[in-house]
């Protein structure tokens, strides 16, 4: 299809927007709402064009075929002019003192374009104040052009529900939950408002007096010199005030560094610039990251205060007596490489292991890998994926043959039916959550969600599953049952993909409905509507989390999920598939680059002899054939007296880790225990020498996400004081120990790595620049795989394979003195235990402490309010902290966060572990609860976004703003196209 604009030819992409087409096409129109991200928003009015001599807005018009667009016409430019003169009468030009001058402001740009000299409709200011009340964003309504770019986002991308903009008030301006200040709202700051803003409206604070020349000025000063060039504007027009502000514009590109970084929290893989003057982190600013555009969330977009916190370690420490003291790298680098070689000499390698950190790049996991099998010669080596995502990476490789993500987060919002089983997605995930979100109020999309809490995706669903704790596997093969014996099975998929189906289905007659009803505690017909959702739904994608894994079921019930898509054709097109939720940043990297017990990195097999032969004449060492100690084993191997030492970086072992108490004991018990970390942690207390490392925005490589995507991550800033890079650390503790390493930079790393890892075979720093990505498996040629399984399984045959699993009890169950359930996981702000987001005032501002919920139910019968002060006690630990009497939390169940070092949570955990995989049955306790006495205030703030109110609407719905008596449409003749 065709159509012509400006009297040349440009051909239309199927369902594109005309303004997209135009944009494409390289002609420049106004326009002011529209972003393509957002889709048509139609409240500015700015992208008039002629089309079949008729004035449309260029955004809410499809182009079709033999249409006919003049952008330049008489009225199509009388139109624009109008609609921008109306918007330039709510924002004052200031932008030479402006902290948003810096090329990106569309106010400022269209101005330009339309070379506007004067305005016809005078500037007013609004009767309203500024609103400082969000510690990390402040509105301006006297600079607000109301465009509703920023409520559009909120209500349809982000899908929080906060903003929305009252069309009929007198004086309009955009509220947070229909008039509340922003930080007693339901915002939870995911910064997505800000993003899109087009103006100077909606300002991060640390922008604020810091980016411009003179933006640093007094309030005085500043509205001194705004009066001056109003003053003159009239006389000279604004043209040559813009010269003016162009010229300081450009000025601020020699101070201000845009760096491309990928977040360092969840797995998400969001990426972004980060906007940096000198140490001073102006802003994030996402846009084109593959996973996910302008979003982020409230950690990727303002937490990053632990970059320049005052308790960054900056020089290598050891221990003296009871403390430490401080000292050169050439001590401790001499002091680690010396006992090492002594333990090794004395004990042998395997009574010395390596703990690789999720946080950091899957080169420098590679290294450290390295370092265990070829420097030391030992495969005691792992990362934290132990503690959450090895049964969900144990379910796949049984059932599919790849331990990741069967397709992309763009596969999710395809679906027709989400079903999230035992995930917190809004809180750990939430940018994934905002593509579900969307999915499910714009599109359509049905949600199921089975978890122990009321959370936020589970108020949202059209069915909410509360299964007794620990029995999610029950309800799965239950329901996979019915749909097997009652034909809505996907029959000929099953013949023609996979493997084992008679003794599959011989393997559910345990799971009826009945048994499941019974034991899970769900009603027979909730699981069968279940089921016939499932069946009927065109294309299904089932997300899982630590509400699966953290089981001592966890890799069982992670196959009871792949088991139920295969019986229903839910692999191999798009919409489809598994999608096990990564933790941590790197955590799917980690392990796919060998930190790991038992694989070399692309989870080739060290008892091979094959595969091992290839790495010695790649190494020139002989490697040890057996695997080692995985991080569990490691613990109790101390105990025993058989681990003598530990390597760790980036990991709060002694937190993290189940049972903290016994963990502690152990890492008390060590000969010799090197921890390499960015700040003094609890784990630090432990050791022998602490090395500084730097966080990721101080060094190059690549993280891989939960989708399998792998991507650069640029060096912004230069390590602080002592700090250096962990892949330069551990290459010096190698070159100590006699390696003879020789890597220069990351890139240099990495081409090892693909030269020995299929998986990776086409992976290349070239082609990685920038935004670009590469979904594993990687062919040599650089070809990847965004959708797994498009022509067979990976298995030797080419077929999935149906996977048999028994029922097994819960461990740690309840009694009559530890009468209570404990569930336990993450929050929206922090980011596990806090090491990070505590140094980030906003955050501890509105997380300050952890808690432990309550349901009314509980409270009522203990005598329980919010901010009463209890006691938890398990069979391995005890903790205090406040209550919160909530809702989202039934009968006799508790939940408590991670978010804390003092009370941590994992005192109370066991050393139980699911049998496949050793990940710890943290959703496993049981625990007895105290009441205090004490009551203090509730340990949420009320500037936490859990006491607002959203108000849900469907965007920013102008025609309410139409409908205004002063509203007019301008041109002659509009054509009004209206948009979903």
């Amino acid at each position: 299809m065709t159509a012509t604009i400006d009297g040349r030819q440009h051909a239309i992409q199927p369902g594109e927007r005309l303004i997209d087409l135009i944009n494409r096409s390289g002609i420049e129109v106004p326009h002011v709402c529209y972003h393509p991200q957002l889709g048509a928003i139609q409240s500015c009015d700015t992208c008039m064009v002629e089309v079949d001599g008729q004035l449309v807005r260029a955004c809410g018009t499809m182009a079709t075929e033999g249409m006919n667009v003049d952008t330049t016409s008489p009225r199509a430019n009388a139109a624009q002019r109008e609609a921008f003169d109306r918007i330039l009468g709510n924002h004052m030009l200031y932008c030479t003192v402006c902290d948003n001058n810096n090329g990106n402001c569309t106010i400022h740009n269209t101005t330009k374009l339309l070379a506007v000299e004067h305005q016809e409709i005078p500037y007013k200011t609004k009767p309203y104040e500024v609103d400082m009340s969000n510690p990390f964003y402040r509105y301006d309504p006297d600079q607000c052009i109301l465009c509703g770019r920023c409520v559009q986002a909120c209500q349809t991308l982000e899908v929080n529900e906060t903003l929305s903009i009252r069309w009929e008030d007198e004086h309009p301006r955009v509220l947070w939950d229909g008039g509340a200040p922003i930080g007693e709202s339901s915002c939870v700051s995911c910064g997505h408002c800000v993003t899109v803003c087009p103006c100077n409206a909606l300002m991060e604070t640390s922008m604020l007096g810091e980016a411009g020349y003179m933006t640093s000025l007094s309030k005085p000063a500043l509205a001194g010199m705004i009066d001056v060039v109003k003053g003159i504007e009239p006389e000279l027009g604004y043209g040559s005030i813009m010269q003016v502000s162009e010229i300081e514009s450009h000025m601020r590109e020699s101070r201000i560094k845009r760096t491309k970084t990928v977040c360092t929290y969840c797995g998400v893989g969001c990426s972004f610039d980060v906007w940096t003057k000198d140490r001073h982190i102006l802003k994030v600013e996402p846009l084109e990251g593959a996973a996910n555009g302008v979003s982020t969330c409230i950690k990727g977009k303002f937490s990053w205060g632990h970059i320049n916190s005052q308790d960054r370690l900056t020089k290598p420490l050891i221990r003296d007596g009871n403390g430490f003291r401080e000292a050169s790298w050439d001590e401790a680098l001499s002091l680690v490489a010396r006992r090492f070689s002594e333990i090794k000499a004395a004990t042998g390698p395997d009574s010395l292991a390596f703990i690789s950190s999720s946080k950091c790049t899957n080169e420098e996991s590679y290294l450290m890998q390295k370092l265990a099998r070829a420097v030391i010669g030992t495969n005691n080596m792992d990362n934290c994926s132990r503690y959450c995502q090895a049964p969900a990476t144990m379910g796949l490789f049984r059932t599919v043959g790849y331990g990741g993500d069967s397709g992309s987060i763009t596969d999710i919002e395809k679906a027709g039916l989400v079903l999230i089983v035992g995930s917190n997605t809004a809180e750990s995930h939430p940018v994934i959550a905002t593509r579900v979100k969307r999915a499910h109020k714009m599109h359509g999309q049905k949600l199921i969600v089975s978890d122990l809490r009321e959370n936020e995706m589970a108020e949202r669903a059209d069915i909410f599953l509360h299964p007794r704790p620990g029995t999610d596997l029950i309800w799965l093969s239950a329901v996979t049952k019915y749909i097997l014996d009652n034909g809505l099975a996907d029959q000929k998929f099953i013949d023609q993909w996979v493997n084992h189906a008679a003794e599959y289905k011989k393997s559910l007659d345990l799971f009826t409905l009945e048994l499941a009803s019974q034991r899970c505690g769900l009603p027979i017909e909730t699981l069968k509507k279940v089921a016939h959702m499932i069946a009927e739904a065109k294309g299904v994608c089932v997300l899982w989390a630590m509400g699966v894994t953290q089981h001592s079921m966890g890799s069982d019930t992670s196959t009871a999920i792949s088991n139920l898509l295969l019986a229903t054709g839910n692999y191999m097109k798009p919409g489809t598939g598994a999608y096990p939720l990564r933790g941590h940043n790197n955590v799917q990297g980690a392990s796919d680059h060998g930190a790991m017990p038992n694989y070399f990195p692309g989870y080739q097999k060290v008892d091979d002899p094959v595969i091992r032969a290839k790495f010695e004449k790649a190494w020139n060492v002989e490697l040890p054939p057996n695997p080692g100690l995985d991080n569990h084993m490691m613990i109790d191997a101390i105990h025993e007296g058989k681990l003598k030492s530990m390597y760790v970086f980036g990991e709060e072992m002694s937190l993290v880790d189940s049972n903290a108490n016994y963990v502690g004991d152990a890492l008390s018990k060590l000969d010799f225990f090197v921890m390499q970390e960015i700040f003094f942690s609890e784990t630090c207390r432990f050791a022998d020498v602490i090395l500084p490392a730097s966080p990721s925005l101080e060094k190059e490589g690549t993280f891989t996400s939960t989708e399998r995507r792998i991507q650069r991550l640029y060096q912004a800033l230069e390590p602080l004081g002592g700090s250096r890079p962990d892949w330069v650390i551990i290459q010096e503790v190698a070159n100590r120990l006699g390696a003879g390493w020789k890597y220069e930079h990351p890139s240099r790393i990495y081409d090892e790595i693909a030269a020995l890892t299929p998986l990776f075979a086409g992976v290349t720093y070239e082609r990685l620049e920038g935004y670009k990505t590469l979904q594993w498996p990687v062919a040599e040629d650089g070809s990847d795989q965004p959708l797994l399984y498009t022509k067979n399984f990976s298995f030797p045959d080419g077929k999935a394979r149906f996977y048999p699993v028994p029922w097994t009890e819960p461990t740690d169950q309840q009694d009559a003195q530890y009468d209570l359930h404990l569930n336990n996981g993450r929050l929206l702000e922090h980011f596990h235990e806090g090491n990070m987001t505590y140094r980030t005032e906003g955050i501890r501002e509105k997380t300050p402490c952890a808690f432990i919920e309550v349901s009314p139910e509980l409270a009522g019968e203990r005598g329980i309010q919010t901010g009463s002060w209890v006691q938890l006690t398990s069979r391995y630990g005890k903790v205090r902290a406040q209550a919160v009497v909530t809702t989202r939390v039934q009968g006799r169940e508790l939940y408590m966060p991670m978010n804390s070092t003092e009370e941590a949570v994992n005192r109370l955990t066991s050393s139980h572990t699911d049998k496949a995989t050793h990940t710890p049955a943290y959703k496993e306790t049981s625990v007895q609860l105290r009441v205090l006495g004490e009551v203090g205030d509730d340990p949420l703030p009320r500037t936490n976004s859990r006491h607002g109110h959203p108000t849900p609407q469907t965007g920013v719905e102008v025609e309410r703003k139409w409908k205004r008596k002063d509203y007019r449409q301008p041109g002659d003749q509009l054509v009004q196209i209206q948009t979903r």
